[in-house]
């Protein structure tokens, strides 16, 4: 069994045993170099969890150190409050399906151009309805489209949050996919290159579904966007408690403008089905001019302020996403969060296409 613990912690220099408590309802660690793992014992009973290390820890001077630590036990251990076996291991099926949602900003700061000459708000759309229509074909089979994912999309700008979908769509926030696949709000004629006879490069006629609209208004109410998440997701958890946990992918581009979002974020990768906590993946998306940092597993690498926050708000990448974004070409290292910062046009594609894949599913 793998457990992935949070705590906060303190120690003194005479001892080698640490002792960690909870705060604020919730556990966070950070990796100290040189210390060795020997052994971890819960008491659930205090709250608390003794960490015996193999070496006599420095003067701290009573600051308080953030750790991260992963346990790897043939035991089994009594996880107290806040702590949950990772498994990400349940079968996606027509009887079992997970949920995905997309959380994205429609601020005014969305109208902006990337380097390609489209508004961020317009490509992003492109990509999430482009996406939709993969998961979609991915879920079709002779006997139709199966109903392994309920999707839906909350969009943040103006004054609140609300439902991304609009017309047939508009009056849920989940829906099975087979319902997506039944009711775009149009279907467009778009022209795709593709390689000609001869090897030249020709444009070809297809049909591109439309279920998300670009917009770009109001302020960067991020909060309110997570907390509609949470509500969601809240409500699915406790009607689906044996399935694959849900996935959020929430799309930014600039600083909240409602508050701070990292206890909602907490809150909502506190919603948990028995296959583990619900997952929280973040974009950050960049004009063009930054330097784009992908799943990164330490915060020192951010410079940004936001970002780091960002950063701390992201979920641990499990190992079906590790082994996506490993076969994309990223270099994705123990400790990888799902958060990508300064986001170029070639990585937002791949962030849908790795967050979107949770698991494969069941052919039934």
């Amino acid at each position: 069994m793998t457990l992935i613990v949070r705590l906060r912690t303190w120690a003194r220099s005479s001892t080698k045993n640490l002792v960690a408590s909870r705060h604020r309802g919730s556990y966070a660690l950070r990796p100290q170099p040189n210390y060795k793992m020997a052994a971890i014992a819960w008491n659930s009973n205090a709250g608390k969890a003794l960490l015996r290390v193999g070496r006599a820890l420095p003067p701290w001077h009573r600051a308080l150190v953030w750790m991260q630590v992963t346990v790897v036990t043939d035991r089994g251990l009594r996880s107290s409050a806040g702590v949950r076996a990772l498994s990400y291991q349940a079968e996606i099926s027509r009887t079992s399906p997970t949920a995905i949602l997309m959380v994205m900003d429609q601020s005014t700061s969305m109208n902006h151009r990337l380097n390609s000459g489209q508004s961020k708000a317009a490509f992003l759309a492109d990509v999430l309805n482009k996406t939709l229509y993969t998961i979609i074909t991915n879920c079709s089979k002779a006997d139709g489209v199966r109903d392994y994912f309920h999707v839906g999309v909350v969009a943040y700008g103006k004054e609140e949050a609300g439902n991304g979908f609009q017309g047939a769509l508009g009056d849920e926030p989940l829906h099975v996919i087979s319902r997506l696949a039944e009711a775009p709000l149009r279907v467009e004629t778009r022209t795709k290159k593709v390689a000609g006879p001869d090897g030249d490069v020709i444009e070809q006629p297809v049909r591109f579904p439309i279920w998300f609209e670009p917009r770009g208004q109001g302020k960067t109410t991020m909060c309110a966007g997570l907390n509609a998440a949470v509500k969601i997701l809240d409500q699915w958890c406790a009607s689906h408690p044996s399935a694959f946990p849900p996935t959020v992918l929430h799309v930014t581009d600039g600083h909240p403008s409602d508050g701070n979002p990292e206890p909602t974020a907490d809150r909502l990768k506190g919603l948990a089905t028995n296959d583990g906590g619900c997952l929280l993946f973040n974009l950050h998306v960049d004009a063009g001019e930054g330097e784009p940092l992908i799943f990164p597993n330490d915060e020192r690498a951010i410079k940004d302020r936001f970002g780091k926050a960002l950063f701390r708000m992201s979920s641990l990448l499990p190992p079906h996403a590790l082994e996506a974004a490993a076969r994309k070409g990223y270099d994705v290292r123990p400790g990888a969060r799902g958060f990508v910062f300064n986001a170029g046009i070639e990585t937002i594609a791949d962030f849908f296409d790795i967050g979107t894949r949770p698991a494969i599913s069941a052919d039934r």
